[in-house]
This record gives C-alpha cells, structure tokens and sequence, in this order.
C-alpha cells in the first residue's frame, strides 16, 4: 500500500521471524532472506539417517516467551511441549546417581541421601535464585537504557534500576553474587555435597566456554533458569516435532501475514548509503533495497563480514573485533537401536526422558576446560544427553531411538594449528566412551552418528567461534553493552541497521525476545520519521 514502510531481515532463524511477525503486524512489508534452505536457524528438525529425525542444532525448550507464543498464536499452529518428569539426572563416580526436579519435596529426599544439610539449605537457595530469575523476567522484553540517548537513557535506567531498589539488602548481595562470581563461589556458600553442586552447577557452562571457577560464570547458571513450560518457571521439555517444529510454526504465521521468505539467499553484504543501511546485496547480486535492515546474525558475521570496515565508526570496528565469541560446545546427534541402560540405575525409567547430565562434580568440569585449553578437548568432556524419542515417536522407528549430546569444552580453535575437519570424529569417539563408561553397550548400539564441531556449527548455521550464544554472556557483554556500549538497544552503528539476534539483549537461547525488542525498537523509529515527516 502507498507510504508502507518496508524492511529486510537478514535470517530466518526464530527472532528474525519473531520480529517479521511483529512488523509485518504494524504494516510493514518484509523480506526475510535465508542463506540455508530451510527456515529455522539452529532451531530446526532434520533428518540425519533414514527414519531418523532430531532437533540437530538447538535441542530443548523453556525459554521461549509467553507473550511471543501468545501473540503469534503457536499452539494453534502445532506448539506443544512435553515437560521433562524430573529435570537433570546425573549419575555418580561411586555407582549412585542424583535426580533433580520432580518437586521440592522429591528433590529434598533425593539430596538428603548426599547431605541432610543441603536438603534443609534448598528451599531458601531456590528462593534466592527466583528472586534474581523474577528480575530477569522483568527484564528480557525490555530494551536495556542505551548510551548515548539522553534523557531517554535516564529515564529507562531509573525505570530497570527501580526493580533492583525494591529488593532487600540480602537480596541484592544474592543479586550481586550471581552476576560476579563464579559458578563454585556461589555453591559453595550454600551446599556441601559435591554432587548437588554439580546439578547446579551444570547450568553455568552450557554455551559458556569456562570453568565453573571463572568470574561470572555463576550469570550464565540463572541465565538458564529464567523461562518456563506451560506455566511452570523454569521447567525445560520436549518439543513434539522438534525445535523446527517451532520455527515452521512460526513460518506459517508470518508468510499467511504476507511476509516473503527467501531461502538459500545468503547476504554478501549490507548496502549503505549516505551513511545509512538502504538493503541487502545476495551473493546471487540481487538487490534488495528497503527503510530498514535488521539483522538475525551474530555482530562478528554481521559487522566483520556483511559490512565494509569504512562504512563503521572506527571506534566500534575495534570493539567488534574484541567481541567474544566461542562457547566450546560440540553437537552431537546420534540414531540408536535401543536406550541407554545405565549402571548405576538399569532399566528403562523416567531418567530417558530427563537430561542425563556427565558431569558429576565442579572438578570434573573445571578439569574437561582445562583439558580443552591445552588439548583441543577433554577425553571425559561434560555431556548432556536427551532422548526426545521417547515422548515422541515420530522421530525414530519403533523400538529405536534418536539422542541429543550437547557437549561443552570444546575449543572452538585447536591448539597448535590443528584442524577440526582433521579431529572431529576422535573427539565424536570421546564423547560416545563418556557415555558408554556409565551405560555400556551404548557404543555398540549407535546406529547413525551427525557430528557438529565449533567448526562445523560456524560453517552450518553461521554460528562464529561455533557460538550458540552469538558471544559470551560475559559481564563486559551483557545488558547495554550487548554487543557494545551504545548500541545495547537494538540499534546498529548506521541508521536504518538493527540488530535481532541473540547477540543483543538478552542473548542466546530460543527466547523470541530480542526479535520482539528490535521489532519494538523499529516501530518506534519509525513513527519518529513518520512524525517528522508529516511536520515537515
């Protein structure tokens, strides 16, 4: 229609089409463009070997936002979720296992058979750990104060710093521990058990390329507690269909709104003009000119690959080349032609469909880092397994299975000019030994194996470093500062260029909400111009 504004997306990943949902709800035009040739960025389902099908990149749901689910409408278009029966079950270097989840009270019982101490500390730690999760909550859907603004800065400081203010002093210190401290600090100061500290402690090296002894590493542990499964504040599930079962959902709402999607269309470069972003170039030498470009990829792809370095203000092109990226995670999926059958607790058993965590203690983590510093990886990395087959059968044939093995503390660079293309199937090798040394035969029932390096995920899905998180959530990268100090609020260093990948505000995992907040911040842009316009 006459004076519609339009908009390029570069990205068909789940915030790129989150935030196509919301433009093109305001009566924007929109072209998403894709440079693989199926929509979903790393949340989709493929298959890896015939009759057998996986989330192959992004693997289990809790992040994703209410307000996006409702407001695109996903369950009517397929959305369910499975929640896991409990939540981690992490089996033991002495024979035994730990359960987490189920409840408080179950819980309680399963850590009193560690520490009767820890049981009785885990009512008032799970407190704490909401009062911060609830503050993160209050946060995600909102645009962090950016430098730089003004009074409109001031304003949304005093408004998110008025959140902080009501908490009590003790809180606030709680506050101020999670978001400074390592993973170790924090447990230590409430639990005693080695293996209860470790089921916490797990959550703060997924995606984080650390120790649990690093300096704000405790952050990344509540980073991954602050969503919810059918109501329920931070449960985790299964995805009937996958995760591309999400992002096909989302697909279908956004093209039946008019949105165009454009797949194995890969962007060569942002076009700016007069010192603003006018389009897209493809590498096919389309082009594709529109009032604003937003940008569904990481801020190293984006600004060190799509965009000439003299189109940047030099200052930024410095801190984008500083920006860390790397989350030492290694993808594995694998067919199997039968469960898992665990030492330590034979049999089939709620557990197959609960994360199954090999990472038994903080050392054990901090030594599979140390190892991946100097050796490339450990040869008993930290696993995470999930087995969806077993609440949704459409993925494997009957009576097999399809697993999840998340691995972290993989270089996202080999040591000593080595190669991953040279080492992934030995590192492959090291993972299924993991697993096999605590549920033998494992080994012998994989069927089919699709591996997924650092490498390989920076190749596949544009992931730089193989960072699922599109950059540390490291203190100097978070909140306003994500990417860089002055541009936190969605809003690239050239008018008419955004951001709303998970390298913004409030970073990695399938939340929705940095696709919802550049959307939010476009619109509001854009009335500005509109306003000014009609004055003029």
């Amino acid at each position: 229609m006459a004076g519609t504004r339009s908009a390029v997306i570069i990205g068909a990943g789940h915030n790129g089409l989150v935030c196509a949902f919301y433009l093109a709800r305001a009566g924007y035009r929109v072209r998403l463009v894709e440079r693989r040739g199926v929509v979903g960025g790393a949340a989709v389902t493929e298959a890896f070997h015939p009759g057998f099908r996986n989330s192959t990149a992004s693997y289990t749901v809790s992040l994703l936002h209410p307000k996006v689910i409702r407001d695109m409408k996903l369950v009517a278009h397929g959305y369910r979720v499975i929640e896991r029966p409990i939540s981690n079950f992490l089996p033991q270097p002495d024979g035994g296992y730990l359960k987490l989840g189920g409840g408080l009270i179950r819980t309680q019982a399963e850590f009193a058979r560690f520490s009767a101490k820890d049981a009785a500390t885990l009512p008032a730690y799970l407190d704490a750990l909401e009062v911060a999760a609830d503050l993160l909550r209050d946060l995600v859907l909102t645009s962090p104060p950016n430098v730089g603004d003004g009074m409109d800065m001031i304003v949304a400081a005093l408004k998110q710093g008025r959140r902080v203010a009501r908490l009590s002093l003790e809180q606030q210190r709680d506050l101020l521990d999670l978001f400074t401290k390592s993973a170790r600090d924090v447990l230590d100061r409430w639990f005693e058990s080695e293996a209860v500290k470790a089921a916490f402690g797990f959550d703060a090296v997924v995606g984080n390329y650390a120790s649990p002894d690093t300096p704000g590493s405790a952050y990344v542990l509540l980073h991954h507690v602050f969503g919810e499964v059918n109501g329920k504040k931070g449960a985790w599930g299964h995805v009937i269909g996958g995760m591309g079962a999400i992002t096909k959902a989302m697909a279908r709402v956004v093209q039946a709104m008019g949105v165009e999607i454009s797949l194995e269309s890969p962007v060569a470069r942002v076009l700016v003009d007069g010192g603003r972003a006018v389009g897209v170039a493809l590498d096919s030498g389309e082009e594709i000119m529109a009032d604003v470009v937003a940008a569904n990829v990481g801020p190293k792809l984006l600004y060190q690959q799509m965009m000439a370095a003299s189109d940047l203000p030099a200052d930024f092109v410095k801190r984008i080349h500083g920006f860390k990226t790397g989350s030492g995670t290694f993808r594995m999926n694998v067919a199997l032609s039968a469960l898992p059958d665990f030492t330590c607790l034979p049999g089939p058993g709620e557990h197959h469909r609960s994360g199954i965590i090999i990472a038994p203690t903080l050392d054990y983590m901090d030594r599979a880092f140390m190892d991946a510093k100097r050796d490339g990886w450990s040869r008993q990395p930290i696993v995470e397994m999930l087995i969806p087959s077993t609440v949704d059968d459409s993925l494997a044939p009957e009576g097999a299975h399809v697993a999840s093995l998340f691995c972290q503390q993989f270089a996202p660079a080999l040591p000593d000019g080595r190669s991953w293309d040279d080492e992934r199937e030995a590192a492959a090798d090291a993972i299924v030994a993991t697993v096999d040394a605590h549920a033998p035969g494992f080994a012998r029932s994989v069927i089919a194996r699709q591996i997924h390096s650092p490498l390989d995920l920076e190749r596949k899905f544009g992931l730089v470093g193989g960072d699922i998180m599109h950059g540390h959530l490291s203190l100097g990268q978070m909140w306003a500062a994500r990417p860089v100090l002055g541009h936190g609020a969605y809003r690239g260093p050239v008018k008419g260029l955004y951001m709303c990948g998970a390298g913004t505000h409030p970073g990695g995992g399938v939340t929705g909400a940095p696709g919802h907040n550049a959307a939010r911040a476009i619109l509001k842009d854009g009335s500005l111009t509109g306003r000014w316009k009609r004055r003029g």
